[in-house]
């Protein structure tokens, strides 16, 4: 893993349509918190692991300028943080919802070979998933840039700059093989943790 990588944890989000913190969701072994769970995991493939966000899930967590102003806003005082502490590299930015995101999967896009300078930003049925990817360091600068222009859209940092889309078939192709439907489903809705074979109670279901 590069050691100039570091990780993003994004948990500042409403969470309006699911009616309870996502990042609170008791989805990890014996019902840990998935913010705890993914923190985890970040922390385990990147160098320097933060949370922009409340704090949920045990890492440092910066000041946040404009808490509430959408995942842009997180991404830039993320990366506002890690330059103030030496950290001009690329950085793994990760939105606290995807309940079935395993460390492997993780793994797989922050080390994924790409031209230098490029971003890795998977694509779901035809999508690209950048709150699941490893933003090149230009990327982030761009999108602090962008903030203080009055942009919120996460991908207007990413549409100008090289970027390698990571297909459902690559990662089908690691050994062993990713499914990326599953890894990459996020919860929006209650039905969501249904269709995922999630308890909001008891955490994943057998």
């Amino acid at each position: 893993m590069p050691a100039e990588l570091s990780g993003l944890l994004l948990t500042g989000g409403a969470s309006r349509r699911l009616g309870r913190d996502k990042a609170l969701l008791p989805v990890g072994e014996g019902g840990e918190p998935l913010a705890r769970t993914l923190g985890r995991s970040l922390a385990a493939v990147t160098g320097v692991a933060l949370e922009v966000g409340p704090g949920h899930s045990g890492l440092p967590v910066p000041d946040e300028p404009d808490p509430g102003e959408g995942p842009l806003a997180a991404i830039a005082a993320g990366w506002s943080y890690l330059l103030a502490h030496g950290r001009p590299g690329p950085a793994l930015v990760l939105a606290t919802d995807l309940p079935r995101l395993s460390p492997r999967c993780l793994r797989e896009i922050a080390s994924w070979p790409a031209p230098k300078g490029s971003s890795v930003v998977p694509v779901l049925h035809g999508r690209l998933q950048p709150l699941c990817a490893r933003w090149s360091a230009g990327a982030l600068e761009r999108a602090a840039a962008l903030v203080a222009q009055g942009e919120r859209r996460v991908q207007a940092a990413l549409d100008h700059g090289p970027l390698l889309r990571l297909t459902e078939g690559d990662l089908a192709r690691c050994t062993p093989p990713i499914d990326a439907a599953t890894e990459l489903a996020d919860v929006d809705l209650p039905g969501d943790l249904c269709r995922l074979g999630l308890d909001l109670e008891g955490g994943r279901a057998p």
